[in-house]
């Protein structure tokens, strides 16, 4: 069994793995309950990705759980040929996203777009060669920026249900979120396919109304 652990910006992930099948996955998990699993588990391996809190820390703590435990970083061996320019910045969860996306699809043009605290998109070709790709913000950082930065502008939550001409300020302020990262993505995809053909678009994240 192999432990697989992301901490993102807001929320700690976790999933347990038998070879490449995924047995469980746990969603919205505090540091000690990661350990918690840990402890319960036993895995043989065990992989951490953060981009929030030091990976190092949560290692040290699931170590006597696991027969090997591993910090994802650009110096970790990797099935793709990083050519990032800068490498040390990187963002490991955009680097877990182009291999898993190398695995799942080899020799393929992949598109890789995460729906987290920021909307990542990362391109990898088919001959496993990955450069970057583009940040923006997400869903809930747009709500927020619009709150911050007007004088009466309120701090809202996406909701299931949008309608593309909002009657009132609230319902304008979702149509203008949600109906806007749409627009980005189709558009996204859109330019990344006219460059990289066939292109095969994975799309990963918590955004609740995707």
């Amino acid at each position: 069994m192999n432990l697989v652990i992301d901490l993102g910006n807001t929320y700690g992930k976790a999933a347990l793995f038998d070879g490449e099948q995924m047995v469980s996955k746990y969603e919205k998990l505090p540091p000690e309950e990661i350990v918690s699993l840990a402890r319960m588990a036993r895995p043989e391996n065990s992989i951490i990705c953060s981009v929030s809190s030091d990976p190092a820390v949560l290692r040290e703590k699931i170590v006597p759980y696991t027969h090997v435990a591993l910090v994802l970083s650009h110096q970790l061996p990797v099935p793709v040929t990083n050519r990032y320019e800068t490498p040390q910045t990187l963002g490991m969860d955009r680097l877990a996203a182009v291999v898993g996306a190398t695995v799942r699809f080899p020799k393929q043009h992949c598109l890789s777009i995460d729906l987290g605290t920021c909307i990542t998109y990362d391109l990898i070709d088919e001959e496993g060669s990955y450069y970057g790709g583009s940040i923006s913000p997400g869903l809930q950082m747009r709500f927020q920026a619009m709150h911050t930065f007007t004088a009466r502008l309120p701090l809202m939550e996406a909701e299931p249900t949008v309608k593309l001409i909002g009657g009132n300020t609230r319902a304008a302020m979702q149509s203008g979120v949600v109906y806007g990262v749409t627009a980005e993505l189709e558009g996204m995809i859109g330019y990344f396919a006219g460059t990289y053909q066939p292109l095969t678009t994975i799309l990963c994240g918590v955004m609740p109304v995707f």
